[in-house]
Parts: C-alpha cells; sequence; structure tokens
C-alpha cells in the first residue's frame, strides 16, 4: 500500500511530490472496487432503461429512483452510519459519483445536490438535533433537499444577499422573508437548506421545511439543458423558522456557505469524470460502425487525434480528482463523527483543500464541455440531432461551468486562497518565489543528457513550477496587494497553476505505475502523461509571458523574457504517434478504463 503524504492545501506549487505520496486510481482498494461496481450497476440497471424518460421532467420518477439509491446506501456515503449513513471515506465516495454518473442529468443533479450540498452542511454544521431529525431522513431519500442561496439580484456576490430573518417578539421563531433563484430540485424538494440576513448584516444558515406557511416556488425554469432537472424560484414570505433550524452560528452562515460550495466544486469533479468516459464510449463506437471512403472513419488519423484527446484529457482529470480526494482521506484521519466538533473538524480539512477544489471544478468542466463538443464532431450531423443523447449532452455540460461558482470566480479564488495562505504564513510562497528567482542567476539549462522513463516530463513539471512562480512574483512586486484588481493578470496565474496540477497529477500517477508494473504495462499512461505535459509546457510558456509583459517593460522586461527562456528549453516528443499510440489502445474496447490499462 502506498504511502500517500498530508501535503497542505497548495503545497504542490513549491514541492515536488513524489509518486508514492499520492493516490492514484490504481490504488483503489478491493473493498473500493465492490462500491463502484455496486454503483455503476445501479446506473446502468435502474436509470439508463428510463433514459428516454427522464429526459423531460418527472419528479415522482425521480424520487423513486432517489429512495432506491437510498435503499442500496447510495445517497449516505458521506453520512455518519450514527445518523444511518454508511460513513464511506472520500475516495470510495468520489467513486460512487463517478460511476452513477450516466449522462442523465434529472437524476444525475438531483442525486448530486442530495449527496452533496443538500446533505452535508447539516453533516458538518447541524446540531446534533438536526442530524439525528433530518440526516436519517435524507439517507433514505424520504426527504428530498435543495440548496438554496443565489438571489434574482445577487449571483457570484451571493453573501450580500436581500433575504431577511427577523428574530420574533417571543423568541423562539425567525420571520424569513425573500426569494432565491435557479434552485435545483425547488419543484420537489421537502428540506430548502437557505442563507438571510438577521438584523440586517449578519449572514445565517437556516433549515426550511416546505410544509411550513409562507414557503412556496414559482413556475419551471425553461433552461438550455439539463431539462429533467426542476428548477424553479422559492420564495419565502413571512416563514416562521424554529429558532432550533438555525445551521450553524448567528452571522457565521458565510462559514456554512462557502465550505458548502467548496463541497459542491469538489463533487462536480468525479461526476465530469464519469461524463468524460460515458462520451468517450458514444463516440468510439459510432466511429467504428460510421464507414465512409470505404473504411470505419476511426482508421482515419484526425478521429484518432480527437479520440485521443479526448482520453488524454479524462487521464489527467481523473488523476487530480483522486489525487484531491486521497489527500481528503488522508486530512480527515482521526476525526470521530460521534463528536460534536466533528463536522467542524471536517468543514477545516475542506478549506485546507478549498483551491485543490477550484481547480479539479475548473478544469473538469472544462473538459467536460471540450470532450461532448468533440463527440459531436466526431458523429457529424447526427451528433446534431435532438433524440442523439450527445446532442443532450453538449447542452447539459455547459452548465457546469456556471454553477458552483462561475469559472471566472473560481480562478480569482485559486490566487486570493494561495495568497491568503502566504501571508498568513501558512505556505512559504514569497520565500520560495525569491529562492527561485535567486537562482535563476546562476542557472545553466542542461543539454545533451540522456533521459530515463517521463524523466523530461519530471524535469518540465519542475520548471513549469518555476515558471509560474516567478510569474507569481513579478505580478505581486507590481500590484501588492492591489493585485485582485487586476483580474486579467490573476486568471493567467490561476491557469498556469492549474496546468501545473494537471501536469504534475498525471506524471506522478503514470510514473507511479511504472515503478509498480514496468514500462510495457504502463506504455497507455505514459503515452498520455508525454502528450499532456508537452502540449502543456508552451502554454505555460506563453501565459507567463503575457504576465511579464502586463506587468514590465524595457529591460526589465527583457531580463524576465531572457529567464523565461532558461527555463523553457525543452525539445519537443512525437505527439502524433504518442496519440495514435493511446487512441489504437481505447478503439478496440471502444471504452475508456486506463485504472487496469
Amino acid at each position: 500500500m502506498a504511502k500517500e503524504r498530508l501535503f497542505r492545501g497548495g503545497e504542490f506549487l513549491i514541492t515536488d511530490a513524489q509518486p508514492e505520496e499520492v493516490f492514484t486510481p490504481e490504488d483503489f482498494t478491493e473493498e473500493q472496487r465492490l462500491i463502484g461496481k455496486s454503483a455503476a450497476e445501479f446506473a446502468l440497471g435502474e436509470l439508463e432503461p428510463r433514459r428516454e424518460e427522464l429526459q423531460e421532467l418527472n419528479p415522482e420518477l425521480v424520487k423513486s429512483l432517489l429512495r432506491k439509491a437510498g435503499e442500496l446506501g447510495l445517497l449516505s456515503v458521506d453520512i455518519p452510519e450514527m445518523y444511518g449513513g454508511t460513513e464511506l471515506d472520500n475516495v470510495s465516495s468520489v467513486l460512487v459519483v463517478e460511476r452513477i454518473m450516466q449522462g442523465i442529468a434529472a437524476f444525475d443533479i438531483a442525486y448530486g445536490v442530495q449527496t452533496g450540498i443538500g446533505s452535508l452542511p447539516i453533516v458538518f454544521f447541524g446540531s446534533p438535533e438536526q442530524k439525528k431529525k433530518y440526516l436519517p431522513r435524507l439517507a433514505t431519500g424520504e426527504l428530498i433537499s435543495a440548496f438554496a442561496l443565489t438571489e434574482p439580484e445577487h449571483g457570484s456576490d451571493a453573501l450580500t444577499a436581500e433575504t431577511t430573518a427577523v428574530l420574533s417578539e417571543d423568541g423562539k421563531h425567525y420571520i424569513l422573508t425573500g426569494q432565491k433563484q435557479f434552485i435545483t430540485n425547488a419543484g420537489f424538494a421537502d428540506l430548502f437548506l437557505t442563507y438571510a440576513q438577521v438584523d440586517g448584516t449578519k449572514f445565517t444558515g437556516f433549515i426550511v421545511e416546505r410544509k411550513w406557511d409562507g414557503v412556496s416556488v414559482d413556475e419551471e425554469e425553461k433552461k438550455m439543458g439539463i431539462h429533467g432537472t426542476s428548477t424553479r424560484p422559492v420564495i419565502f414570505q413571512d416563514v416562521k423558522v424554529p429558532v432550533e433550524n438555525v445551521l450553524g452560528e448567528i452571522g457565521r452562515g458565510h462559514v456554512v456557505a462557502l465550505n458548502t460550495l467548496n463541497i459542491g466544486r469538489y463533487k462536480l469533479g468525479p461526476s465530469t469524470v464519469g461524463g468524460d468516459k460515458l462520451l468517450i464510449a458514444e463516440a468510439v463506437r459510432y466511429a467504428k460502425n460510421r464507414i465512409q471512403f470505404g473504411k470505419p472513419i476511426c482508421e482515419f488519423g484526425l478521429i484518432k487525434h480527437k479520440i485521443a484527446e479526448m482520453v488524454i484529457k479524462t487521464y489527467v482529470n481523473e488523476s487530480m480528482v483522486y489525487r484531491t480526494a486521497g489527500l481528503l482521506d488522508l486530512a480527515l484521519e482521526g476525526i470521530d463523527p460521534s463528536k460534536e466538533d466533528a463536522g467542524e473538524k471536517t468543514a477545516k480539512a475542506l478549506r485546507e483543500y478549498a483551491l485543490e477544489c477550484s481547480i479539479n471544478k475548473n478544469f473538469g468542466s472544462e473538459v467536460l464541455d471540450y470532450v461532448a463538443d468533440e463527440c459531436v464532431q466526431i458523429m457529424g450531423g447526427y451528433g446534431y440531432i435532438q433524440d442523439n443523447p450527445v446532442e443532450c449532452a453538449y447542452r447539459d455540460s455547459r452548465i457546469n461551468r456556471i454553477w458552483e461558482g462561475t469559472n471566472e470566480i473560481n480562478r480569482l479564488l485559486i490566487v486570493d486562497m494561495l495568497m491568503r495562505a502566504a501571508m498568513k504564513g501558512e505556505l512559504p510562497l514569497l520565500q520560495v518565489i525569491k529562492k527561485v528567482a535567486g537562482e535563476l542567476l546562476s542557472y545553466r539549462p542542461e543539454i545533451g543528457v540522456e533521459e530515463g522513463v517521463l524523466e523530461k516530463e519530471g524535469k518540465m513539471v519542475a520548471m513549469a513550477k518555476k515558471i509560474g512562480l516567478l510569474a507569481a512574483g513579478a505580478a505581486i512586486q507590481k500590484y501588492m496587494d492591489r493585485l485582485g484588481n487586476e483580474q486579467e493578470i490573476v486568471a493567467l496565474i490561476a491557469d498556469i497553476i492549474i496546468e501545473i496540477f494537471a501536469m504534475e497529477s498525471a506524471f506522478l500517477r503514470a510514473l507511479k505505475k511504472v515503478q509498480r508494473e514496468g514500462e510495457e504495462k504502463s506504455r497507455i499512461h505514459i503515452a498520455a502523461t508525454q502528450v499532456y505535459i508537452n502540449d502543456s509546457f508552451p502554454r505555460v510558456d506563453m501565459m507567463a509571458k503575457q504576465v511579464f509583459a502586463a506587468v514590465s517593460e524595457g529591460e526589465e522586461l527583457r531580463t524576465q523574457l531572457m529567464a523565461l527562456k532558461k527555463l523553457a528549453r525543452f525539445a519537443p516528443v512525437n505527439t502524433i504517434a504518442l496519440r495514435r499510440k493511446v487512441a489504437d489502445s481505447i478503439i478496440p474496447v471502444a471504452r475508456y478504463d486506463l485504472t487496469r490499462a
């Protein structure tokens, strides 16, 4: 069993991890594989046969399927056993999410809300009485939940909510008044986890039951995609919420809300991996059966290129997601769920890796959009026809870049969280930047050095980190605490950070496979990693150049670009041949399964 190491959030940027220090999908235990298999069997046995029925809104069917999932313990993977849950580790929880996702939005999204943002705030921040009252019924699907944060005038700036909560004269209730917008599951939810301003300034969380007087919902929204889901405004009109239903502490709703969003981002990662794999299988099956110019189109180079890119990006996405899950499992070791502070300790661990959660959300949502788009392209006109599941997947995937904080907001958060950790002394970022800048004075690129398996790629990852640190350092030096106002520069730095985490996660996974099973059995892992790093490294180089050009000029800029040139000297590999190797490994079996490849 690998000895994973507990790195701090964001530490990957300044520390080179070793393969044995990270969790990879090849590390699944037999028990975890069986849990994943159970989720996949539910998806194929219960969801796939109802795919057509679930294309349009069908609340009763969705609720019945959620209850069936509850009977199998699939709604309660993150709920403690003492409250009716199965209390699985994070890797198992992520595996369930990935395997249950079959591109059937009506169920997938309702399930995601029920098991994530609709129940975990109570797990983490609920009082013992709230947990006893609600968690067992959420675990079975007896109660369906919704997370009601967004308001008509407050989306990304959610903490400035206008919904109010006023304490009644007898001190027994808060009178809740306001409106929430774009609330998933709203049409059939029994429970709303929502937020309001107490005394005008104290942002606070509440658990609200649908059956209470004054709770109502407006008409269903007509959406671009995810047609089978319920999305409605929720209206609170003088709702009497018992003081016992305050979620967390008065004035501390931001702690509940922001940690909940971290959960949502974290859970979104494996859901995109599941979607990627489903679409790859659809694309390859079609390409094998579509005959043009006398042969299947899967034999044409440009189709192989597309299939390979879909697989490579999914491989990287999967590597990042399970690396993060492994980190969280290490961070949560030793927390006793029966203790009153268990939820707060768990939430603290999630906060520690909020940066990685945002990275996974951004990367995964953009990869799924890419895979869906290329799947449509491979199918051509057939992919554009409305009855084709791929056309539906193309529209459905678009929402992932919007909810749980837009990708733009998450890019800003990545850099903000990194800077906060540096300013608090939790991460020696500024010291490392200074050290890297000093080392450059005497640095000489190695030329003509013989390299072993993935040795060059390892050096490229290390150099990408130095490039990212230098770019961030130049921006910090220029703007100091005003850097947050320069959003274009911040986004470039965030994209460099995302690419570094992506490159290193793939590299460590592939190298771990090589060390365990040898080069021959790891050839597809190696090829996927080589292609991704060789394509991503120039992007990091170019983004750094843009940062330097934005913050410097004249002699200073020339000096920075010369330093960058030193770090970016690597000969390209034959990515065409490598992509063909990846595509040729997938086409015969018409599915993605590199955990056993």
